[in-house]
């Protein structure tokens, strides 16, 4: 008999997922608290998200002795990725906190910030900040912060606990 799936504990994203700008991780492979202690939260402010997504092209090949095309994973790529925010009047917003050329780590805990629990590390650079302009008066002005990806992410990484005391 085959062993099931363990059933997911499901969630919505709103009100769950946390996402920090951290400035600097040493390992990506396994950030420290205080590296992300050092951090920005940006979920309160963040209003809506794009990409963040590994994908992977297949590569097919054509052995002579068959007529079947079989396929092999080929190189990982990551879409484009941004995170939409709002605009204060006065420019304090994420203007502040992720100008243009900023490099650092976008860290996404798709399950809040809990120790033990998945995070995905991703190594950025901020490469646009668009700002929105609504005539119609029915949207948040919003800055939808664009970033380049220079390295390949860390997927499913565990959230460290708070550091023991000396």
């Amino acid at each position: 008999m085959t062993t099931p799936i363990p059933v997911a504990d499901k969630f919505i994203n709103a009100g769950v997922t946390t996402i920090y700008f951290i400035p600097t991780i040493e390992d990506v492979q396994a950030p420290t608290r205080a590296e992300l202690d050092a951090g920005t939260d940006l979920t309160d402010e963040v209003t809506a998200t794009s990409g963040w997504q590994v994908s992977s092209a297949n590569v097919t090949y054509n052995p002579l002795g068959t007529t079947f095309t079989p396929s092999i994973p080929g190189r990982t790529t990551v879409e484009d990725s941004s995170l939409t925010l709002p605009q204060d009047m006065n420019g304090e917003d994420v203007r502040e906190v992720l100008p243009r050329g900023t490099t650092g780590f976008v860290v996404i805990m798709h399950g809040g910030d809990v120790e033990d629990g998945p995070m995905d590390v991703w190594p950025v650079r901020v490469s646009s900040l668009g700002k929105s302009i609504s005539t119609e008066g029915t949207e948040v002005a919003s800055i939808v912060v664009s970033f380049a990806i220079p390295a390949e992410p860390a997927e499913s990484i565990a959230i460290p606990g708070t550091s023991p005391s000396p």
